[in-house]
């Protein structure tokens, strides 16, 4: 696990402590101001001990201030503490002023049902914030659910022992090698080589190669498989040596590697010269550009903008597909939750990489079922690929196999693991069942036409994990991996299928510290396809207000109308609509790539008729902002109701109720694109405080 500073608590097992009186006390202990309670309560029960339990998703609690100064060499936060559970991910601001700027987050506290010494390593937030002055504070944040239990006490700051020096050593050691990789793949994405792969095209039988190369000395076609890097191998496994240029080879698509039947369509191809000791990259390597397709299927084409999120075949859902007129859905495939390594009763079989792979029917069927009701529709569908963590996945070799090898304890889902030729092929044999299951000429099954890669990457931490504090071009080239993966998967079954990144809100600026600007990673993909190929990508993009628990969404501050805004929500999806119609962004610079806004909702703060009045506003200014754009092909509503634990936590952003009840919203949702939208719209004109709907503002760069 890379780390840029220590985050994981030491489990020895203390003896209870004698506490010193405060006069003869060697450390200051610190204190929490428990009128500072926020979203969780606090016992004191000892002069330095408290228990604490957390009520809801924000529970933090701020300390008294420091009565002298911290001394230069107490960077580390000391403490005891009992937690059967642990805490992950605890939040630390350094006050005043309270800011996420002045904050770290992503640390956990391991489970222990003994008292047991914790630290965090704070070397790093101390210097950046200059904090540690008589009458500063800490602000701790203990996760973000409700019902975490930690007992703590003795909290206190110190210097640094041994075993914590030489860890933070080889933390320091792992940032310096994250940098240099980081740099290296920006070097390599912008580099001016002599040479060029100038075509690969994947046939039903061979990959053919062409490209040119000039000078002195042998030179050799290489190989880039899945689980290597270009930057980071400095001689290739994998070469065919050239003997003449220009070149075009025919190689067989398949061969054995490590043991398995390997499909070269996953790899992309480099051209080196021979150095001795070395192989030096003479060109940028290149995937497929054209894939050979076993059938052809009609594309799914979008009759209208209207859509839901999350689909998942419920009675009233269905009902709901066909009262509010719906043309697209994207569906959940947490493929991990029904992907096993071995048989068993009532499971399908699928032959992949010439090994046999098992899926359970039950759930696959219910799968089958939820697409049915789509294409029946016709319905444009979206698979939302998600890989559950290892402790998710009901079969434990799947789970080890697929999940990243840097995936931290805080990620809800993590990044497919792409590292080793074994996960590669359970991926790629994963992808392989479901393209060849929901994209047939026949329907059986129901249809998946595009597909969502994984969940707001921009939030990588939280969403699609693969670490903390990754640089993003190490955490971008995985995720271009995995694109790839699908994409030259699904392109054998579906020539007209679009794979689309996932990004929350942000924009030009990451939504929180140790996240990603979403304009920073569609940089870098664009990089990737000058330099690899291009292929047809489409952006999911979540334009959630600034404030999640806030309607007016037109009130956004942090949501301008620049190309550099922070954030882009429904006030100023004017900035998305005019990047992807800018020619650098299109595919291969003439095709405009899909925009679906494929999760996003406004929240009603309760169910009284003023709030969901302005609920319904907010519904009425995105929906004239979406259909006046025609960059933007959709919108996908997330959620179908309120979740009764988001509304628990004040979050309503449903078209129904927590009970099914259809909201004011929905109404307006169903008026939408018919005859009777401007009647219906009209009354929300006031609340918004507009006369008309000319809303569409200019953009400046």
């Amino acid at each position: 696990m890379l780390l840029l500073l220590s985050v994981a608590c030491n489990k020895e097992p203390a003896p209870a402590p004698v506490v010193v009186p405060p006069k003869e006390a060697k450390y200051e202990y610190l204190m929490f101001n428990q009128s500072s309670a926020a979203h969780l309560s606090v016992t004191k029960t000892g002069d330095y001990s408290y228990k604490i339990e957390t009520t809801a998703a924000d529970p933090y609690i701020s300390t008294d201030p420091l009565k002298k100064a911290l001394a230069e060499d107490s960077i580390i936060l000391a403490f005891e503490y009992k937690s059967a559970k642990g805490v992950q991910n605890v939040q630390i601001f350094f006050c005043p002023p309270t800011s996420e700027a002045r904050s770290i987050n992503n640390l956990d506290i391991a489970p222990s049902t003994n008292w047991t010494n914790g630290s965090f390593n704070l070397r790093k937030p101390l210097a950046d914030f200059g904090w540690g002055k008589a009458g500063e504070t800490l602000r701790m944040d203990f996760g973000a659910v409700a019902g975490t239990i930690i007992e703590i006490r003795n909290i206190h700051f110190r210097g640094i022992n041994d075993e914590e020096q030489q860890k933070e050593n080889a933390e320091q050691d792992a940032v310096k090698n994250e940098q240099q990789a980081a740099e290296d793949i920006k070097t390599y994405l912008s580099a001016a080589y002599p040479a060029h792969i100038s075509e690969v095209l994947a046939g039903q039988t061979k990959i053919t190669v062409r490209g040119i190369f000039s000078g002195e000395g042998a030179y050799s076609l290489c190989e880039i498989t899945p689980w290597q890097d270009v930057t980071r191998t400095e001689i290739f496994a994998y070469k065919t040596l050239l003997t003449g240029s220009p070149f075009s080879l025919d190689l067989d698509r398949l061969v054995t590697r490590e043991g398995v039947t390997y499909d070269r369509v996953l790899s992309k191809w480099l051209i080196v010269k021979d150095e001795g000791n070395k192989d030096a990259i003479v060109s940028h390597a290149r995937y497929a550009d054209e894939i050979y397709s076993s059938q052809t299927l009609v594309p799914g084409v979008l009759a209208g903008k209207k859509g839901l999120a999350g689909f998942f075949n419920h009675d009233l859902q269905r009902q709901d597909l066909t009262d509010l007129n719906i043309k697209s859905v994207t569906v959940n495939v947490p493929f991990t939750g029904y992907m096993y390594s071995t048989g068993g009763s009532n499971r399908i079989t699928h032959i992949y990489g010439g090994k046999t792979w098992y899926f359970d029917r039950a759930q696959i069927e219910a799968m089958d079922n939820t697409l049915k009701e789509c294409i029946n529709r016709n319905i444009v569908v979206a698979g939302i690929i998600l890989v559950q963590k290892a402790a998710d996945c009901p079969d434990a070799t799947v789970g080890a196999t697929l999940q990243h090898p840097d995936y931290s304890s805080q990620g809800i889902y993590t990044m497919p693991n792409i590292t080793t030729p074994e996960s590669v092929n359970m991926y790629a044999a994963a992808l392989d069942f479901l393209a060849t299951r929901y994209c047939r000429s026949d329907n059986q099954y129901g249809r998946i036409h595009h597909w969502i890669m994984h969940n707001e990457v921009d939030a990588g931490v939280v969403w699609t994990n693969m670490g903390v504090n990754r640089a993003m071009p190490v955490y971008m080239e995985t995720y271009v991996k995995s694109m790839r993966l699908c994409y030259n998967i699904v392109r054998q079954y579906d020539s007209n299928a679009e794979v689309f990144c996932s990004f929350d809100h942000s924009w030009a600026a990451p939504v929180s510290n140790g996240e990603y600007a979403t304009l920073d990673m569609l940089d870098a993909l664009n990089k990737y396809c000058t330099a690899e190929g291009d292929f047809q990508w489409g952006l999911a993009h979540h334009p959630y207000p600034q404030n999640l628990l806030e309607p007016k969404v037109w009130l956004d501050t942090e949501a301008t109308f620049s190309m550099n805004s922070k954030k882009v929500t429904f006030k100023n999806l004017e900035v998305l609509d005019k990047w992807v119609k800018q020619s650098a962004n299109k595919y291969k610079g003439a095709v405009k790539r899909s925009v679906w806004l494929s999760e996003n909702g406004i929240s009603s703060k309760s169910y009284n008729d003023n709030d969901l009045k302005e609920q319904a506003a907010g519904f009425a200014y995105a929906w004239k902002k979406i259909i006046a754009l025609d960059g933007i092909d959709g919108i996908q509503w997330h959620n179908w109701f309120d979740h009764p634990t988001e509304a628990a936590d004040g979050l309503r952003i449903g078209l129904r109720t927590d009970q099914l009840v259809a909201k004011p919203v929905w109404f307006l949702y169903q008026a939408a694109d018919t005859s009777g939208e401007d009647a219906t719209f009209e009354p929300y004109k006031a609340v918004i405080g507009i006369s008309d709907w000319n809303i569409i503002q200019n953009v400046f760069d």
